[in-house]
């Protein structure tokens, strides 16, 4: 067993072996998914009381500028996939931070832009989440991010489903 094994076993007080690499990988990507997570919500929750997938839909509406988006391809875009959508939508409107308006063709579908509390909540977030992603750059380093990223997307390949 490697040292790093080594460490995830004894990180999770694991009493067996690794069923293989892949038990360990399987694990590692877990624990780190789980560590990041935390942290990320620690930081967007103390500074804006903000979910990560509602961090992420305001982050999805800024990208799509003045134009906004229908609510059914932000919903495409979320890094984390949300069945409550709707819901989610209507706390962030509720919070001033987005804007909808239902299409005059259609009103099943809704329109969404980010409102300028939207806007400078996210300018206000913009350098602590620079920060935890400098602290993410620096764990890796230049060398190994075009690794991690390669191996990363190998994953997500293989469970391609």
């Amino acid at each position: 067993m490697s040292t790093r094994e080594q460490q995830l076993a004894d990180e999770v007080k694991m009493s067996q072996a690794f069923n293989g690499p892949g038990h360990a990988d399987l694990i590692a990507l877990l624990l780190t998914t789980e560590k990041v997570r935390r942290s990320f919500d620690h930081i967007i929750g103390a500074e804006a009381d903000l979910t990560q997938q509602q961090y992420n839909v305001l982050r999805i509406l800024r990208g799509a500028g003045r134009a906004g988006l229908p609510l059914l391809e932000v919903a495409e875009r979320m890094i984390q996939q949300s069945p409550g959508m709707t819901r989610m939508m209507d706390r962030l409107e509720k919070k001033g931070l987005v804007e909808r308006i239902r299409g005059t063709v259609d009103r099943r579908q809704v329109h969404c832009t980010l409102s300028q509390a939207g806007q400078d909540l996210l300018a206000k977030l913009d350098p602590c989440v620079a920060a935890f992603d400098r602290r993410i750059g620096l764990a890796v380093g230049d060398e190994e991010h075009n690794a991690l990223l390669e191996i990363l997307g190998r994953v997500r390949d293989e469970l391609h489903t």
